[in-house]
């Protein structure tokens, strides 16, 4: 029986971890600190062992046929999957797939070796939910290359109660703060729309959640426009706009106003560690507290338009709060990795570099885990 290999046991790893093993796997798990991993799979009952994490003890372990994942910092992920292809194992990660790894691929193919990627939650469930829109679309009578299309897809992780700051957080701030010093390319209007500062290109958008509306800010993050091959939406058809982005409680942009102005000041070689600096300030005054409780939000949605006539037009809108099973960001990401180690082991993913894959059985087993973890999860038809 394959073995699976769970590298990390940060905040976003436990609920599917204990899933995995919970479902009878047999799991080796490497954290750095083993005392905190053993506390934290104190309740887990199965057949685990936990080791301190080196890869030199990942690659002792590994054996041909087992399944590595890393839910490690992403600086790992190409160094593990280097590690497993050379000792015949599958990898699976929830971070995007950058180009070091794709380079991978050829190595995967011919050992006939999976390594996922982008299956968390952003990336991943989204991407599930951006297949399923987009297969939906296409067998119905209203597809047609002459047609506008409009896709958007916006993830926003939040306190559940917003404060004066908008937002808080639940590991360190350095990342958001690079972040917001990446640009951005996606689509409006029907052209290329590149943004150098994320702050500058902040819209309103409503969400007509069922279960109460509210107003969000969002804008555009990293390089939407690969995505439109990955969603199928090539092929020649028109694109109105495009863009996967981030969604912030409405009055983010003023409430970081101090934040961004520092950003844009800042000149190399001081930049990193000034960012540290203000990355260890904010940790200190905006970080979740023992007991608060977080909140995600994602929303995908895919309109159409013939001759500014609406034709066809469907939403996913989801909302979770975390609860006694963990953040709502760590079941989301976790659980999610943990449908693809499994989804892995029974064969069902082929072998290669992929991300969240779009096979229709698999995108509705992604959809339908999300729909038992989280609070809200609707498909709305806008013109039903």
């Amino acid at each position: 029986m394959a073995k699976i290999h769970w590298l990390g046991t940060g905040l976003s790893a436990i609920p599917g971890l204990s899933s995995l093993i919970g479902n009878g796997h047999s799991v080796v798990v490497y954290n750095r600190g083993v005392e905190k991993a053993t506390q934290s799979l104190s309740a887990v009952e199965g057949d685990y062992q936990i080791v301190k994490f080196s890869l030199e003890a990942v690659e002792q372990r590994v054996k041909a046929g087992d399944v590595v994942v890393s839910m490690l910092p992403g600086d790992f992920h190409v160094s593990v999957a280097k590690l497993s292809v050379a000792k015949g194992a599958h990898f699976v990660s929830s971070s995007y797939v950058s180009p070091e790894m794709q380079v991978l691929h050829e190595f995967f193919l011919k050992k006939n070796l999976c390594c996922v990627n982008e299956v968390g939650l952003d990336p991943g469930i989204d991407h599930s939910m951006s297949h399923a829109l987009v297969a939906d679309y296409k067998k119905s009578g209203a597809f047609s290359a002459d047609n506008e299309h409009s896709f958007i897809s916006y993830c926003g992780g939040l306190s559940d109660t917003p404060n004066d700051f908008c937002y808080k957080f639940s590991w360190s701030p350095l990342g958001v703060l690079k972040a917001l010093m990446s640009p951005s390319v996606s689509i409006r209007n029907g052209d290329v729309y590149h943004v150098t500062k994320p702050w500058e290109a902040v819209d309103l958008y409503p969400l007509p959640m069922p279960w109460g509306a509210e107003e969000f800010e969002v804008y555009p993050n990293r390089d939407s426009l690969p995505f439109i091959n990955q969603y199928q939406l090539n092929g020649g058809l028109n694109i109105k706009q495009f863009v996967r982005g981030t969604l912030r409680y409405k009055g983010w942009k003023n409430a970081w106003q101090d934040i961004f102005s520092e950003i844009d000041s800042l000149e190399m070689p001081n930049a990193q560690s000034r960012l540290t600096e203000l990355s260890d300030e904010l940790w200190r005054n905006f970080a979740y507290k023992e007991g608060e409780v977080d909140r995600v939000i994602l929303t995908v949605e895919l309109k159409v338009e013939n001759d500014s006539e609406v034709v066809w037009h469907k939403q996913y809108i989801m909302d979770s709060l975390g609860n006694g099973e963990g953040s709502a960001m760590a079941q989301l990401v976790s659980h999610s990795v943990a449908l693809a180690v499994e989804a892995i082991i029974a064969k069902e993913i082929a072998p290669g570099v992929s991300a969240a894959p779009d096979d229709e059985v698999l995108v509705e087993r992604w959809l339908d885990k999300t729909s038992t973890i989280c609070d809200h999860l609707v498909l709305i038809d806008h013109l039903s």
